[in-house]
């Protein structure tokens, strides 16, 4: 459709709790509940009543296009957070939670965002990043026909073509993994048994009871893991909090490790049981009795989970502490009974994590990628 089609798209804000149901259906209406995990509704409404981590940060502003039927055909978020104008050295406007029904629908989006930005200065468009590239967010450009997963983008083959017609460019390409068949490995033969294991390192594991306690412990390894990284800007502790929240009655504790050097916390691995069947099939609501039902049905779940992050932190480097917390995880993952593990994206300049999950048999899942453009 051309830039009329897009004419005929008129965006606004969400404004009443009629439009906020629209903003969280449209996703469940477009895309197979099989492949797209949606959203945590109640992350969705916080950004939209203005409270929450990111209040902090700036307002975070939901709109809905619709056509000229008044039928809701694409939705998306407009904010800005002053921690990635310091990472790219400029004032840049953020899309997030971006979802339509055809390209038009995303240039009159577009077209949306570009004139907050010029209204606030910005020259920079960025997207689609909920509420941060390293929250959630990108576009998947291939492996569609493999479902997405908890904390990693799913989107129909049509989207990437859709974001380069109105004018975007690819940034930050990464991609999701997945490790088939974990029941067949020995982790002694994929990892060498010992490496990173000396005087002073000790292995740790996670604790239900404890969780909260051990928040700061993974933010001081997480921030300083990933400082360099062009897309990834600090987490403050009220949003990992906020990313927790309710983890630690799901948590398995094998599957959170980090090691520390005469105490001081130097790697870490996340790994959670994956639940995004039951996300898809709640639409993403979670609230306390899905809650309640999901804790009692978790032991009938699909024995599959998820790496959520993992990482070293600068200065322990090169001395084997990933492939020791490598090892202690595929050994967990087999004792567990786990069969299948999946990975948020990791960027293509992160060879040395990929080779790990090709080591365990693995292979590229999704290709991700974020979108850039000027804001015009």
């Amino acid at each position: 459709m051309t830039q009329e089609g897009a004419a005929q798209v008129r965006v606004e804000p969400v404004r009443s709790r009629a439009d906020l149901r629209a903003f969280l259906d449209l996703p469940l209406r477009l895309h197979p509940r099989t492949h797209a995990v949606p959203l945590f509704q109640d992350t969705v409404k916080r950004w939209w009543r203005g409270v929450g981590p990111h209040t902090p940060h700036g307002p975070v502003e939901l709109v809905l296009a619709r056509d000229t039927s008044g039928r809701v055909v694409g939705r998306s978020t407009v904010h800005s957070d002053e921690r990635m104008d310091r990472k790219l050295g400029e004032p840049v406007q953020l899309l997030g939670a971006t979802e339509f029904t055809g390209a038009h629908v995303l240039r009159a989006l577009t077209a949306h965002a570009s004139r907050r930005a010029r209204e606030q200065g910005r020259g920079t468009l960025l997207g689609p990043v909920s509420l941060l590239p390293n929250q959630t967010g990108g576009v998947i450009t291939s492996g569609h026909g493999e479902r997405g997963f908890v904390d990693s983008p799913w989107n129909p083959p049509s989207y990437p073509a859709a974001w380069e017609a109105a004018g975007f460019d690819r940034v930050w390409p990464a991609a999701t993994w997945i490790v088939e068949d974990l029941r067949g490995l020995d982790a002694d033969a994929v990892f060498p048994r010992g490496a990173g294991e000396r005087d002073g390192i000790e292995v740790h594991r996670g604790h239900r009871r404890r969780f909260g306690e051990q928040l700061p412990i993974l933010r001081g390894m997480l921030n300083a893991s990933f400082a360099e990284l062009p897309y990834y800007t600090p987490i403050t502790a009220a949003e990992l909090a906020a990313a927790t929240d309710g983890l630690a009655w799901l948590l398995d504790e094998s599957l959170l490790l980090w090691a520390s050097e005469r105490g001081e916390p130097v790697a870490f691995v996340l790994v959670v049981p994956d639940v995004s069947g039951f996300v898809m099939s709640t639409g993403g609501r979670m609230a306390l009795l899905d809650q309640v039902r999901l804790l009692a049905t978790r032991r009938a779940l699909p024995r599959e989970a998820v790496l959520i992050i993992k990482g070293t932190v600068p200065q322990a480097r090169g001395r084997g502490l990933m492939t020791l917390l490598s090892h202690r995880l595929l050994a967990n993952l087999v004792a567990g009974g786990y069969e299948t593990l999946r990975v948020t994206f990791v960027g293509e300049e992160n060879a040395a994590s990929a080779a790990q999950f090709a080591a365990m048999g693995g292979r590229p899942l999704h290709d991700v990628c974020f979108y850039r453009r000027p804001a015009g």
